[in-house]
């Protein structure tokens, strides 16, 4: 760990200034913009209904599974790509620069989309699966500051506290776009044709607004010593089989991953196919989907700020096995729904469900990993978390296609992710967890 005596307000690891913890959560203000709108909104429904869906040939069902599939390969590359990636931000000290890059990666995709019209499904998911990789590296470097900028105990609150202005910021996205559609339908613009320009303004947005998040977020680590840089990947997945080999000590960690993985894998498929379930299902058009997933952006902000101080409060287990049992409520919901009212109920759920978990996901992990590693293994909760929306929309996209379209059938491979995750919850000792975090790494943490 390094001491920058030269900046008394952010002095040693654990004890960043107000204006970096802000600067730390911009991004994830900055990137929900992407999520929202490319991956749960306007380009999913946009990709399904009028991309792949107006493309010759394509049978029923199988635009959602070609959706689901270009999702799916995007994060089964950074499930690959992710630690290593990770560890070698640890060895060379670049999380900064590492994610500087994936930011412009993200938002030029982003912005390239807006050329995709129907028909153009394959340069549609080549596209959305550059896309996805990149904000994938962005938001695992992100969070391997976590550690960094304050002592254990605050993490779950800084987590919370960084989801929720996220969901503001896919908040207020959503709100430019809506605003433009609208607009734009008064000009005689259809809403297929708006589509493209929502995505030069989610882009636009992205990069303004993670702006001081690279003026502001201090890279704290130093290189590690012992001439890495000839064999720099060598040495990263020495580290990552450490890691693997440590299972046994990290063993509470290790189950929670696994946990996460079966419950992350619910949450994946309603982020990335939620919108499309609303419009085919329950017969949503574009503003009115938009206008859903805005108050569930609010919900969702306070699921996470509350769930931030919860989980301070009784514990991150127990916060996350109420968040389970609140998806589990809202997915038996939106099965049984018939009116778009019902929608608006469960989608509510699901928002304050989802800000809660997601928070709870990262700061549990986080407390589960030694400062020192924290990019290794914040890249195995991002592993873990591409793993998840592999297997979550994916099964959901197979169901669909193999059942020919029932979104209905589909939603219960959704809800018996959550069933399982919460029962393998209760395997987890958080205690002991983070006793095993806070313990000296032998050989100097290699």
């Amino acid at each position: 760990m390094q001491k920058q005596s030269s900046d008394q307000d952010n002095q040693t690891i654990g004890h960043a200034g107000l204006r970096e913890l802000i600067a730390w959560a911009f991004y994830d203000f900055a990137n929900s913009g992407y999520t929202t709108v490319v991956q749960t909104t306007i380009f999913s429904t946009y990709f399904v209904g009028v991309v792949a869906g107006g493309a010759a040939g394509v049978a029923p069902g199988l635009a959602t599974l070609l959706w689901s599939l270009s999702v799916g390969f995007a994060n089964f590359i950074v499930m690959l790509s992710a630690p290593v990636v990770g560890a070698i931000a640890d060895v060379k000290a670049c999380k900064k620069r590492f994610l500087l890059w994936s930011s412009i990666g993200c938002i030029v995709t982003t912005a390239l989309l807006a050329l995709v019209g129907p028909g153009d499904y394959q340069l549609g998911m080549a596209l959305v699966m550059l896309s996805v990789v990149m904000f994938a590296y962005g938001e695992n470097l992100v969070a391997a500051f976590l550690p960094e900028l304050v002592p254990e105990e605050k993490m779950g609150r800084l987590s919370g506290y960084g989801w929720g202005l996220g969901y503001v910021g896919g908040l207020l996205t959503l709100l430019l776009c809506l605003g433009y559609i609208t607009w734009a339908k008064r000009q005689g613009i259809s809403e297929a044709e708006a589509v493209p320009v929502t995505l030069l303004i989610t882009a636009g947005i992205f990069a303004l607004t993670a702006a001081p998040t690279f003026l502001w977020l201090r890279e704290r680590a130093i290189p590690s010593p012992g001439g890495l840089s000839g064999a720099l990947i060598s040495a990263s997945f020495g580290r990552l089989r450490h890691t693997f080999q440590e299972a046994r000590r990290f063993r509470d960690l290790i189950w929670f991953l696994a946990t996460l993985a079966v419950y992350q894998s619910g949450v994946s498929t309603v982020i990335v196919l939620a919108a499309i379930y609303a419009q085919q299902v329950m017969g949503f058009d574009t503003q009115s989907l938009i206008v859903l997933i805005m108050v569930i952006n609010v919900t969702a902000a306070v699921g996470a700020l509350l769930c931030g101080q919860l989980q301070d409060r009784i514990g991150s287990v127990p916060t996350l096995a109420i968040t389970l049992v609140i998806w589990i409520a809202a997915l038996i919901g939106a099965y049984l729904a018939e009116a778009r009212e019902d929608m608006w109920i469960v989608g509510n759920m699901m928002g304050i469900a989802m800000g809660a978990s997601q928070a709870v996901g990262r700061a549990l992990v986080s407390k589960f990993s030694p400062a020192e590693r924290a990019g290794e293994f914040l890249g195995l909760w991002g592993l873990v978390n591409r793993l998840s929306v592999i297997i979550g929309p994916l099964s959901y996209g197979l169901i669909n296609y193999w059942s020919g379209g029932n979104h209905r059938l589909s939603l219960l491979s959704t809800l018996a992710f959550f069933v399982l995750g919460l029962l393998l919850l209760f395997k987890v000792d958080e205690g002991r967890g983070k006793a095993a975090a806070n313990q000296p790494l032998p050989n100097g943490g290699f």
